[in-house]
């Protein structure tokens, strides 16, 4: 009972703030960047919950489990995208989309093309973004239904799942990219919650960090003890590079670098950037540690990704407990609520070329809703693979363009669709292929392929003016 009641009354709380958003949107650039007014703080926190959705607290941990300490170095691989988006992209982005009147990433990428190229670019973009949005959104909803089975037995994961696709899409549609950012500030104050509580816990229950060691030991597999399990050096190199691209998709995620787009003033970055690689470096070493921990304490558990929930249920309180699944519900609904908002601005705005009405943008955001909930129902697929197949599309798709544009400059029309066709294409034609070590080939070929593209184009662009 006190579970049912933790998670009616943070799933009112979320609706009650897309009530109190409604009132706020006026327009479409309301309903997509806030009105260019968020703060740094809300900024901060909406970025970073957005950014590390339930694969950071179910697909990390549960690679952790899985890994054993080689998991360690998703800790700096993940946070390296933090600084790259804090300190390389949204200085620069929220100044350059202020001052061309850009509302969606897309829209910057395009701009400053001609009118024929910008629209390739755009419709290009959109397709990537309800393409992979799709995936993402899907393994959200995939995850609220486990969390919400594993805390409620009675409850079935059908259920469950559309309970809260319903919920996000209601506040999502309610109160546009307001809702959605002051949502998910709140619900990254949730997931720092869980990151400080739930592995003190199963470390405090293991006995300490040296019983932990010797828990680890004494499983006897000593892959789990290798700093990379790996056979030989260069593969082991290959390895970690891998992992350092996922740092690398970070400035290609439109969920993400829209906040920048929003951020009131070019002051206010300093304060959210301190924030947000605070907030990132206690949710990812918690996570890393809670796996190690439930791998000692749970070494037989079916389902990796769900030791999260299960230690959750078998060492806390209910109360606890309840928001703990809280926090996981806060890691699904943080993202999903985003991505959707930027799907369908993807479809009202890019696609169309044209500022959407308000009601146009609502009525695109329930549609991609319920195409995602199809396909969390329908399509199987692990959390970590869905999530990290679509991260990787957007962020060679998107970030080396984006890189190069604020950074070096205008980028000739036709390289930026090659620069864009190239990452992304390239990241889907090497999915099919046999995986490297931490899947390198797939996340660094596709990106330094993009880059040199749009460093060529602008390139290019200099010796043409």
């Amino acid at each position: 009972m006190v579970l049912v009641v933790t998670l009616i009354v943070y799933l009112v709380v979320l609706l009650a703030i897309g009530l109190w958003a409604r009132r706020r949107v006026g327009d479409s650039t309301d309903f997509h960047l806030a009105g260019r007014r968020l703060g740094p703080v809300v900024a901060a926190l909406s970025a970073s919950s957005s950014s590390s959705s339930v694969w950071t607290l179910l697909g990390v941990s549960g690679a952790a489990w899985l890994w054993g300490v080689q998991a360690m170095w998703l800790i700096p691989a993940v946070v390296s995208g933090f600084f790259i988006n804090w300190f390389l992209v949204a200085p620069r982005l929220q100044a350059a989309s202020r001052e061309n009147g850009s509302v969606t990433l897309v829209e910057f990428l395009a701009s400053g093309c001609g009118a024929r190229e910008a629209a390739l670019l755009r419709s290009i973009g959109a397709v990537l973004i309800l393409s992979c949005f799709s995936l993402y959104v899907a393994a959200q909803f995939q995850g609220a239904g486990t969390a919400i089975a594993a805390a409620l037995p009675g409850v079935s994961t059908t259920a469950a799942v559309v309970t809260g696709a319903v919920v996000v899409v209601a506040y999502v549609m309610l109160g546009g990219f307001w809702a959605a950012s002051v949502t998910d500030a709140l619900q990254g104050l949730m997931m720092l919650f869980v990151a400080l509580v739930l592995p003190w816990f199963a470390l405090a229950a293991v006995g300490g960090p040296g019983e932990l060691a010797a828990g680890l030991r004494a499983l006897g597999e000593p892959g789990l003890l290798r700093l990379v399990d790996q056979p030989d050096l260069m593969l082991a190199m290959v390895f970690i590079a891998g992992l350092f691209g996922i740092g690398l998709g970070y400035p290609g995620q439109p969920h993400v670098v829209n906040r920048f787009m929003a951020l009131r003033s070019a002051e206010d970055i300093r304060l959210a950037r301190t924030v947000a690689l605070a907030w990132a470096a206690v949710i990812y070493i918690g996570m890393v540690v809670l796996g190690w921990s439930g791998r000692v304490l749970m070494p037989d558990i079916a389902d990796h990704e769900s030791v999260l929930l299960e230690l959750s249920v078998s060492l806390l309180p209910a109360l606890l407990g309840g928001l703990v699944t809280g926090g996981v519900l806060a890691a699904i609904m943080s993202t999903s609520d985003s991505q959707l908002l930027v799907a369908g601005g993807a479809v009202s705005h890019d696609l169309r070329r044209r500022r959407a009405s308000v009601a146009e943008d609502r009525i695109v955001v329930l549609i991609v809703g319920a195409i995602a909930l199809a396909l969390a129902l329908f399509v199987p697929a692990t959390i970590f693979e869905r999530v990290l197949f679509a991260w990787q599309v957007l962020g060679n798709g998107f970030g080396p363009l984006l890189l190069v544009l604020l950074w070096i400059g205008p980028v000739v029309d036709r390289y930026r669709t090659a620069a864009m066709l190239a990452g992304a294409g390239l990241t889907v034609v090497i999915s099919f292929l046999p995986s490297a070590p931490g899947n390198a080939v797939e996340r660094l070929v596709p990106f330094a392929v993009a880059a040199t593209i749009a460093v060529a184009g602008a390139m290019r662009a200099r010796r043409q003016r």
